[in-house]
């Protein structure tokens, strides 16, 4: 069980920082235990109208951190779910462990893997289990880019009778070109670049969505379509969808734009990687992350009990 420590109503510094709204909201942090140590993680809990209990979603931000040059996607996605009746936490993994400003361009970053901030996510819903006004059995997890790809790590089944604890789980472009549990993925390094080959199947403990861009050139989409056909050939709940002409960071509201400083495996030379809004894929990715989650965090009667629900 994780400890937290609650600094009220209001601000939580860098975190958010002009983005919601601070009525009703708390910051305040958690304890995160993992094999590379024991981290204090900052949060930002954004609660919707009304009395609750409330379904809930983890919101792991991607590789920009909440700090100042925060994609601001996170925020815009917990604006939606809050104003669906969503209690919406965000966790600040890249800060406390001195990458106040993300590590998109770092490729040494592994003290912040999303198999370590995995860890963080389950380490956020023990605390939100600790609040008397969230449904704990309806809780969600949901993160882009490197977010995304921690989702998929922090879903996979261990194979014993606890699963993870999360209800559902939506990945937005995430990297499914390296291994999360039995699917394996083995990369090999050529002349025109990498190729990755896979085995096994990837078996998350819960219903899994993934959104992903056609063309986009970080995280590949044929990789997860092989991750989500493999799943579901086996049995297992993993849906893709993938839009026709998107880039990585479809959902944000920024130009498109090539940074050839990004770190990028899938990429010839392992770096530079496009990333745009798209308004076609970000509207229709409203509308299946809020019929995905009403399906998997509601209760049959159509909601919690706190305004805004479907």
């Amino acid at each position: 069980m994780s400890l937290a420590v609650v600094a009220g109503c209001g601000g939580a510094g860098g975190i958010l920082a002009g983005g919601i709204a601070a009525s009703g909201n708390w910051s305040g942090s958690f304890v995160s235990r993992s094999a590379t140590g024991t981290v204090e993680i900052p949060f930002k809990l954004v609660r919707p109208e009304g009395s609750g209990p409330f379904p809930a979603v983890v919101m792991l931000h991607d590789c920009s951190g909440l700090g100042r040059r925060s994609s601001g996607s996170p925020v815009r996605w917990a604006r939606k779910l809050a104003a669906q009746g969503y209690a919406v936490l965000l966790p600040d993994s890249f800060a406390p462990r001195g990458f106040p400003d993300g590590v998109c361009t770092n490729s040494q970053a592994q003290a912040a893997s999303p198999y370590v901030r995995a860890d963080d996510a389950r380490a956020a819903l023990d605390y939100l289990r600790t609040l008397p006004d969230i449904d704990s059995a309806h809780v969600g997890l949901m993160g882009g880019s490197d977010g995304g790809s921690t989702t998929l790590a922090a879903m996979v089944d261990k194979g014993d009778d606890r699963g993870t604890g999360f209800a559902a789980a939506i990945a937005l472009y995430p990297d499914c070109g390296v291994s999360y549990g039995q699917w394996r993925a083995t990369r090999h390094k050529g002349p025109g670049g990498s190729m990755v080959t896979f085995d096994g199947v990837y078996k998350p403990a819960a219903p899994l969505l993934i959104l992903i861009g056609e063309t986009d050139d970080w995280t590949p989409a044929p990789y997860c379509q092989s991750l989500a056909g493999a799943a579901d050939r086996a049995g297992y709940p993993v849906s893709i969808k993938v839009y026709p002409g998107a880039r990585h960071s479809f959902d944000g509201n920024l130009g498109m734009n090539y940074d050839p400083e990004r770190s990028n495996a899938n990429s010839p030379g392992e770096r530079g990687a496009t990333t745009g809004g798209d308004p076609n894929a970000w509207a229709d990715a409203e509308r299946e992350v809020t019929a995905f989650f009403a399906k998997h965090l509601k209760s049959a009667d159509g909601g919690s009990r706190g305004s805004g629900s479907n």
